[in-house]
């Protein structure tokens, strides 16, 4: 299996970069006071940053609107997933926990303040790759059973033509959802090479030193831009 995020997109958004944590033999039935207490120290920092700043005018959340903008998606109608995590925290409504996976991902991108997501690939066999949508690509939206079916040119996370994300890191479907049964997870974490590079990096070894210390598994990282297109996974 393999990460591949197509020659499109690059010349869509040229500085997009993404760091990559695979994890493999995860144990997410536990609850781990250790990742609630990363989780709620997150949330508390993102509280007392953003006290005096407006989210989305900040250096950190801004390059995602701009970058929706030159997609062809309104930010402010379709938030990315670190801007609408953050805008919540901030507004001290806090998170809610769900399961140890998600809410280690959700700290260490509070953390960073950069999206990341998660993404059970234990059954998967075909490749994952970040693309422009083809018209018949089927979504399941998060929490849902119909199936929405996109047309030409939306950027997405796809798995063969099954949606993970649409609007690139706007919404995640039940493709891949995280659950207590998950054992094996591919983590992106999406960035800008000239903005926050340094960040993204940042969050994927941190992430990656964490996992492997609370859970003991196997763990690959790696990175992606438009000198390095795919990687195996």
């Amino acid at each position: 299996m393999k990460f591949k995020v197509s020659k499109e997109v690059f010349n869509k958004l040229n500085d997009v970069c993404f760091g990559v944590v695979v994890a493999r033999g995860l144990d997410n039935k536990k609850d781990l006071e250790i990742i609630t207490n990363l989780l709620n120290k997150s949330i508390s920092g993102v509280e007392e940053y953003f006290k005096d700043k407006n989210v989305k005018e900040s250096l950190e959340i801004s390059p995602y609107r701009d970058a929706f903008k030159e997609l062809g998606v309104n930010p402010n109608k379709f938030m990315s997933s670190i801007e609408a995590m953050t805008s919540r925290v901030a507004k001290s409504k806090g998170l809610p926990n769900i399961n140890p996976i998600v809410d280690l991902g959700n700290a260490v991108s509070l953390k960073y303040l950069v999206p990341l997501g998660a993404h059970d690939i234990g059954h998967a066999n075909n490749d994952i790759c970040v693309r422009f949508s083809k018209n018949g690509d089927k979504f399941v939206p998060f929490g849902e059973e119909n199936e929405e079916i996109l047309e030409d040119g939306e950027l997405i996370y796809s798995i063969g033509d099954e949606v993970k994300t649409r609007k690139w890191i706007w919404r995640q479907g039940e493709v891949g959802k995280i659950t207590d049964n998950t054992v094996d997870v591919f983590f992106p974490i999406d960035g800008f090479k000239n903005k926050n590079e340094e960040k993204v990096i940042q969050a994927r070894d941190e992430l990656a030193i964490l996992l492997r210390e609370i859970f003991d598994c196997k763990i690959d990282i790696g990175f992606i831009d438009k000198n390095n297109i795919e990687m195996n996974i």
